[in-house]
């Protein structure tokens, strides 16, 4: 009868939620009158005497938490970044201009030899990482949790993968308390999961919550899926663990959506599987080894497959095959609607993603499609995976990058970065990374991509002898650097300041 009376879709949305908070209050209710009858005194208004409470389900529950976070949260680590970051993420102009940040996260020890994993947004242009481990543990509520000197310890960054937003760092301890990561714990919708990490800043921190969407992808145009959990998750948290009741990692906080900017219900979690997969590579290789196969696929939905006569109105449908690729020489087609890949059915594109995320990287691929009212099998041969710099803000940089007197982040040109400047044809030279900001040095006319060859017809070979060039200029020297950017060469001339 409320609800059909209900005028509005927000009075209906909050007609539920006062509905549904008060089933909750009468559920957990029912367990504490009836102790509260068995322990109540006969005497009219006499006190009610102590109890241990240990026959209470809300006591042992409470118990089994508390063990639960006391374990996971010992592994559970502070980030705090020194880095550049973009000056502005909105910013029209092409160069790009990068600022000092400090930035704090959370991260997971995975190996007590001092294996850490965080997001890779965390570290994103680090100079200085540093980690906090967790403070001892205090029972009195008067009593403060501080952290000493010892618990403050360097890491240095092994590798990172910006696809998936996962990094791995190591410092220099041995014992310490971990986390087990595993590839195959089960995650249902609706079980509880407790998110710790640093929101805010706020270390060792533990919120509860359960488990919304085992897959979710939040950005029709990336791949990547999620575990999406209503666990208060805020800015902070990013890298901390997502356990479950039996201490397992369920996920890795990572992201959520909020237009306030703070915690909305809304969180999301890079998948254990995943965790692991990039785990195992970045530890091995430095870098994720993944699978590419050549297609390009998307959702089927309703109208698409009235318009194109497909068999289904669901699942997925391929909508390119790149020539020359694996896929192509396998013998798949555009239109072909994918059914399974090493055996695992794909009902959408989160199952794709997962299939050729966690495939091995040697092994073929076994793809099932149907093609009109045919089912085919293929087995491609995957592209060997690439070590190759998408960008210049993939090259890594470290507290030697920066000259600050030049007012730019540079980095020596080797065989990876050398595609990226079109300089294929130098054996030598400094690539300009990125610009300090402004309020530095005065604007030398240095742009990210320029590949500084020599400086006052000295030849430059890397950022070492560079540094200590600069250094040895004194303020109102002259400086002529020979610059080659997009296989022109140019001269640079200012006066140092």
């Amino acid at each position: 009868m409320l609800i059909r009376h209900l005028r509005s879709h927000r009075a209906w949305k909050k007609a539920v939620r006062c509905l549904g908070r008060t089933i909750l209050v009468a559920a957990l209710a029912l367990p504490i009158a009836a102790h509260a009858q068995v322990t109540r005194s006969s005497v009219a208004g006499a006190p009610i005497p102590y109890s241990s409470g240990r026959s209470n389900p809300l006591v042992q529950l409470n118990s089994s938490i508390q063990d639960v976070v006391a374990k996971a949260s010992a592994a559970v680590v502070q980030i705090k970044v020194s880095s550049y970051g973009q000056e502005d993420e909105h910013a029209t102009h092409d160069a790009m201009r990068v600022v000092r940040q400090h930035v704090v996260g959370s991260g997971i020890i995975v190996d007590p030899d001092g294996y850490i994993l965080t997001n890779a947004h965390v570290v994103e242009g680090a100079q200085r990482i540093r980690v906090i481990l967790p403070p001892r543990p205090v029972d009195s509520q008067l009593e403060l949790r501080t952290t000493a000197r010892e618990q403050i310890i360097d890491a240095r960054l092994i590798g990172k993968n910006k696809d998936s937003d996962i990094a791995l760092l190591k410092v220099e301890a041995k014992r310490l308390p971990y986390l087990h990561l595993r590839a195959n714990v089960p995650v249902h919708q609706g079980e509880l999961v407790f998110a710790i990490g640093s929101p805010e800043g706020l270390q060792d921190t533990v919120t509860m919550g359960m488990v919304s969407a085992v897959t979710r992808q939040v950005d029709p145009n990336d791949s990547m899926v999620y575990v999406q959990t209503d666990a208060a998750i805020n800015p902070g948290n990013s890298g901390g663990p997502l356990i479950d009741v039996n201490g397992n990692i369920v996920g890795m906080n990572t992201m959520m959506l909020s237009h306030g900017g703070g915690s909305e219900g809304l969180g999301f979690a890079l998948p254990a599987a995943i965790v692991d997969f990039d785990y195992a590579h970045l530890r091995k290789y430095g870098h994720v080894q993944r699978v590419m196969i050549g297609i390009t696929a998307q959702d089927i939905t309703p109208p698409l497959a009235a318009g194109l006569g497909l068999a289904r109105n669901w699942g997925v449908i391929v909508s390119d095959v790149i020539a020359d690729g694996p896929a192509k020489e396998a013998g798949l087609e555009p239109g072909d609607i994918v059914l399974a890949i090493d055996g695992r059915s794909v009902r959408g594109m989160p199952d794709l993603v997962a299939a050729l995320y966690l495939h091995p990287s040697a092994d073929n691929v076994k793809i099932e499609v149907l093609r009109g009212e045919n089912r085919l099998s293929f087995n491609v041969a995957p592209d060997a995976p690439s070590d190759r710099l998408n960008n210049l803000s993939d090259v890594p940089t470290d507290q030697q990058s920066l000259i600050f007197r030049l007012g730019a982040l540079v980095t020596s040109l080797d065989a990876r970065i050398a595609p990226l400047v079109h300089a294929e044809d130098l054996t030598g030279g400094v690539v300009v990374v990125a610009e300090t900001q402004a309020t530095g040095p005065a604007p030398t006319g240095l742009v990210p991509g320029d590949v500084i060859r020599a400086l006052n017809n000295t030849p430059v070979e890397s950022v070492t002898q560079l540094r200590a060039m600069v250094h040895n200029l004194k303020p109102g020297d002259s400086v002529a650097l020979e610059v080659q950017h997009d296989r022109k060469l140019r001269y640079v001339a200012f006066e140092l300041e």
